[in-house]
């Protein structure tokens, strides 16, 4: 069976994007670089909403991706992909597939089969309803050292508490502090 895994960074004060949308804040060093690549090795279905995927899509198959960070831009390019969108029917970004429809079903059947783990990226809406439906094994949140004025929380809205357990941590040079969770 495959394992759904959720990453997503926050600032300080709970918001995984500030009021406009901006990401900015989230400032990844070599080391953070080098975990994300890392990561990618393992080989997991990235899932993102249409808005994360819509960032995505627009840097990771750029020229400045490639020049940027490499080791990641040629990881999330190979990576399969599943964009979670009621406007989208088509993705133009390669090995990428489109949900359109009962996504939690579609999730919960998925994770039924044998393949590879998924990992929903950024989506706070998409993280929300997937914890409310108890299908997250994994939640890994990386907590930037800085405090933004306003955003979304990354569980914005949840209509239920969701207790979690530490199982790891990781602390970056950059004051960056990986926190990883599965539910109780």
């Amino acid at each position: 069976m495959r394992k759904l895994l959720m990453f997503n960074f926050i600032s300080l004060n709970g918001f995984y994007k500030a009021s406009n949308g901006d990401i900015s804040w989230h400032k990844h060093g070599k080391e953070e670089n080098e975990f994300s690549a890392d990561n990618l090795k393992q080989d997991a279905i990235l899932i993102f909403g249409r808005i994360t995927y819509d960032l995505m899509a627009s840097y990771w198959p750029s020229p400045f991706a490639m020049e940027n960070d490499p080791a990641t831009a040629t990881g999330m390019n190979k990576a399969e992909k599943i964009v979670i969108s009621s406007s989208m029917n088509k993705a133009d970004w390669n090995n990428t597939n489109v949900i359109n429809e009962n996504f939690i079903d579609e999730l919960k059947k998925l994770k039924q089969t044998p393949g590879k783990d998924m990992v929903i990226l950024g989506s706070g809406s998409i993280v929300t309803q997937c914890a409310e439906a108890g299908i997250i094994d994994e939640y890994q949140i990386m907590l930037d050292p800085v405090a933004i004025g306003s955003g979304t929380p990354i569980f914005n809205d949840i209509q239920q508490q969701l207790e979690l357990k530490l199982i790891k941590t990781r602390v970056f040079n950059s004051g960056t502090v990986l926190l990883t969770y599965q539910p109780l």
